[in-house]
Parts: structure tokens; sequence; C-alpha cells
């Protein structure tokens, strides 16, 4: 494991040995594919890391993501197939991962960069020949919403959406330790939701609250006005190298996070590199009910992130909402939160570059 396992910190190596204690050594030669290993250079955190608007602990990479993925599904299923679906369900994010939804127009749902897995995947030969030794097909690992232990509708829990919850908690908002993830962890077992399909769920009504009171605490800020701010400042960004010549929308799936950075603060074009830099140096956020003139400025609504989990009972699977009056009042007061619908501003100018506008000197 010495490849991947060398440049994780010991609180990640605890937090993988709490999703799978016995670690699928078949794993690692897909984990060390070219294709996953660009994932590494990709923050978890979607543009947080390079802010001071977030304190990140240390960093967690969208390969260490979708690792964490897989180790619950293997924990789950014991399932080659559906563990692998989960550990390619991000092969083809960009760099600044859903910031580029962003770009795309598509803050609220957050998908519209999926559609290079499967591309992705194919031309890999050193994936179709792990795949092809392994005896899997590639229309069964290469759309982890087949399975529903991957991923599921909101606010179904599975793994995926389970993941994020716990490294989000870990390393951008301290709100777990890794007792406390054990703890909620090791009451999990599958079973079949209202619609008679598998999902993860808990053992115990009070280790379900104890999720939700954890989780809610994450929900607003995941939607808040720091993280929708930067995210669109990122997704303006690249809209605007991209525009002006200095970047393609393939090189946002093929450079790190930090090459297109270097891009950025090195183009010719002064008024693209001070204003990242200024990017950079800010420190809040700002709120407006009206647009603030000369100011960067936005009005962009984001993602309803949070879940609301099956319990076991004595009439079998039910939603903590619906036998817990406390978890229903956290997961209600969090729906109720706007989620966007005003301005938010950081306390410098930048115009994006919103039409074509090739550099001359490329």
């Amino acid at each position: 494991m010495e490849k991947y396992y060398d440049r994780l910190n010991e609180e990640v190596k605890g937090y993988f040995n709490i999703l799978s204690p016995v670690f699928p050594e078949w794993l690692l030669d897909y984990i060390n594919t070219p294709e996953m290993q660009r994932v590494g250079k990709i923050s978890m955190f979607c543009g947080a890391d390079y802010s001071k608007c977030f304190n990140v602990r240390y960093w967690h990479s969208t390969l260490d993501h979708s690792v964490g993925v897989a180790l619950i599904i293997w924990n789950f299923t014991h399932d080659k197939k559906q563990t692998i679906a989960g550990l390619f369900h991000d092969i083809a994010t960009p760099s600044f991962k859903h910031c580029i939804d962003f770009m795309n127009g598509d803050s609220e749902h957050q998908e519209s960069t999926e559609e290079r897995t499967t591309e992705i995947i194919q031309n890999s030969k050193e994936i179709k020949a792990l795949l092809d030794r392994d005896g899997i097909k590639l229309e069964e690992i290469c759309n982890y919403k087949i399975y529903p232990i991957a991923d599921n509708s909101a606010p179904q829990l599975a793994a995926d959406r389970l993941e994020y919850n716990f490294t989000c908690g870990l390393s951008l908002f301290r709100v777990w330790d890794l007792d406390k993830i054990k703890k909620v962890y090791n009451d999990l077992t599958i079973l079949k939701n209202e619609h008679g399909i598998d999902e993860l769920g808990f053992k115990h009504k009070e280790i379900a609250e104890e999720y939700i009171r954890t989780v809610s605490k994450l929900w607003p800020v995941l939607v808040g006005d720091e993280d929708r701010t930067v995210m669109q400042f990122l997704a303006d960004m690249c809209k605007s190298m991209n525009n002006a010549g200095y970047l393609t929308v393939d090189d946002l799936y093929t450079y790190s996070e930090q090459q297109i950075m270097d891009k950025i603060l090195n183009c010719d074009d002064k008024y693209l590199s001070e204003s990242f830099k200024n990017f950079m140096k800010a420190t809040k956020v700002y709120k407006s009910d009206e647009p603030v003139a000369n100011k960067y400025c936005v009005n962009v609504n984001g993602k309803a992130r949070y879940v609301n989990p099956l319990v076991l009972t004595e009439e079998g699977a039910k939603r903590i909402s619906d036998v817990s009056p406390e978890s229903n009042k956290l997961i209600s007061d969090y729906l109720a939160l706007p989620k966007g619908g005003y301005y938010t501003y950081f306390d410098f100018d930048f115009k994006p570059y919103n039409e074509r506008k090739l550099n001359k000197t490329k």
C-alpha cells in the first residue's frame, strides 16, 4: 500500500481503518492507475483550500474521498463490482470539482461534469487490463448509481453521501472525531427502504439521532454564503480564462488544481491574475439584498445537502424523521433555510469575461 498510503496523515489512515478494518489489497491496483492518481491532485472541498474564508485542517483529495466510498461499499457488500464503481464515481471530476458545475449553470444539482466517466474508463489501457483480469465488464462499473448502497437519491443514505459528511466534518468543519465516527459507523447495517430497495441505515434510534445531531451542523455551511461565493468565483475565473484563450475545458480534466492556479497567476492578463490574488487574500464574504457596485457580487443558489436515514424499529425500517421529533426538527429547520436568493460579494471588483476574448499573444 506504500504508493498511496505513504502520503496520508495518521487521522485519515485511522479513518480508513474504521471504514474497512481489512483493506482490500486488490483495490490498490485500481487506485494506482493514472486516471485515479489525477483526482488525487483535486481537492474534495471545491476550492475551499485556496480561500482564507475557510480553515481546512489538512488536504483531503477527491481520490481520498473515492477510496473512502469504495471502502464503505466493500465493508457492507464485499462485492468487487460495486466497490470499483464507487472508487470510479468521481474519475471524471475536473479541477475545482463542483465549481465547474457552477460554470456550467448547474449549481443546484451539480451533476453536469459526470458525463465523461465512461469515456475516461474506456480510454484507459491500465483500467481495461485490470477489468479484464478480474472478469468485470465496463457497464458493470462505469455508473455507480445502479448500486443503491453506493448512491441513491437524497435524502437517503448511501456510501457517497455518508463519506463526504464524515470527511467534511473531519477536515473542513470539525464536528467529528474518529471515536465518534466509529461509534456511528459501527451501528450501520443494510436495511430495506420503503421501496423495497437496499439502503444503509441504523440499528438504533439513539445512534441515528446522534448522527443527525452532528451532520446537521454541517448542512448550513455546505450551502452557506462563503461556499457558494467561492465556488462561483472559481467558476467565473475558469470561464474567463477560457474566454481569454488561456485555458480549455479539456485542461480542467487534465491538469491539477495547482497547475490551473499557476496558469491563472502567470497569465499575461494582469486583470485576471490580480483578481485571483485578491480572491486568495479575501477573508470574508458579505451579504446584500441588492447588487453591490464595484465588487465581485453574485446571486447564486446552492444544492441542498442533507440526509434522512433509515433506522430499525419494532415495525421495521423507518425514516428517522418519522420516529424522532428532535431529528425531524433539525431536518425541517435546515430545509427552511434559504439556499441563496440574495446577493453575496467579496470586497474587491471582478467582472468575468462572459464572451470570447482571445489573448492576442497566444
